[in-house]
């Protein structure tokens, strides 16, 4: 198995979760448990922004890519975990892993850059209410959409075609999926220059979707802060708090899993927080908009009554 050169590695061991027999039938129950919520929630908000006129808006556009990311990004993961546990060996060919890598960079990227379109869609709402409807126009809103998915692809295209490059003398992956730092583990030879120019994109993705989101609301915050009332200050804020709560948990666990220190149970640490935001996060995002919406719980309700009917 071991090689001289990418060329010849053809297929990889992924380390998985874990390598006890009697936990790995309940962690299957778990993450499949996990995914179903995940398709059923992402393809409900999907479907329900469709149907309802009345959540034919800007923000329930980006709303409805962002549950379209999470789906994908979610399936990228998942269903190669789920068999994983099942299976004897946690084999994945070398086209596959590295198709795997490709996509799960895609929708983490898009993911990032679909939620900071979201931010400055409430900035401007906020921010400038009497403009809204000229600003985000159906031109404006469908070129950020696709801006953030271009720039998914161009980052991923490049970092994937760096771990293509790359020479392997290994084929165990401390991981369970295919992901760039456990497979540069892997390499027979130096990967300096990759780590510099995937570090130049992460950096680069980090810096501009955190930035635009900080300065959106600040601004959000500053003009809440304003309003006379609180009934008008409550409304306000109503509408960015389901926002606020996907960023904080897709950014919070990102950081823990990329900007922690090195420690001895780094392994465990870094399967905890990936799980989190490959798994976890793309099922609580529709849970959130879906609880904590009256707009999204009387379209519910609406689609609910049509059905009746």
């Amino acid at each position: 198995m071991a090689a001289k050169n990418h060329s010849t590695v053809t297929e990889f061991i992924l380390g998985g979760l874990t390598n006890r027999p009697e936990v790995q039938l309940p962690l299957f129950l778990l993450f499949l448990g996990i995914y179903t919520v995940t398709m059923v929630g992402n393809l409900g908000m999907i479907t329900l922004i469709h149907l309802n006129s009345q959540l034919h808006t800007p923000m329930y556009f980006f709303l409805s890519n962002l549950s379209f990311v999470d789906l994908c990004y979610s399936s990228v993961i998942t269903p190669k975990m789920l068999v994983n546990f099942v299976s004897e060996k946690n084999i994945i060919s070398y086209a596959g892993c590295m198709v795997q890598l490709y996509f799960f960079l895609v929708f983490v990227v898009a993911e990032s850059y679909m939620l900071t379109v979201m931010a400055y869609d409430r900035y401007v709402a906020i921010c400038r209410p009497l403009l809204y409807n000229i600003i985000m126009s159906h031109q404006v809103c469908s070129l950020l959409v696709a801006v953030a998915y271009i720039m998914a692809l161009i980052g991923s295209v490049i970092a994937t075609v760096l771990m293509l490059n790359l020479s392997y003398c290994e084929v165990f992956i401390s991981h369970y999926f295919c992901d760039i730092l456990p497979l540069m583990k892997l390499s027979c030879t130096s990967t300096y220059d990759v780590q510099m120019v995937v570090f130049f994109l992460a950096g680069f993705d980090i810096l501009v979707t955190s930035l635009i989101i900080l300065v959106s609301y600040a601004f959000v915050l500053s003009s809440i802060l304003r309003i006379s009332t609180t009934e008008g200050r409550t409304k306000a804020f109503g509408t960015c708090s389901s926002h606020l709560a996907a960023v904080g948990m897709f950014y919070g666990s990102t950081a823990f899993m990329y900007l922690k220190p090195s420690t001895a149970s780094s392994l465990a640490q870094e399967n905890v927080a990936s799980v989190f935001y490959t798994t976890v996060i793309p099922m609580l995002n529709p849970l959130i908009y879906s609880l904590r919406n009256k707009e999204v719980k009387a379209a519910m309700q609406k689609t609910q009554r049509r059905k009746r009917f």
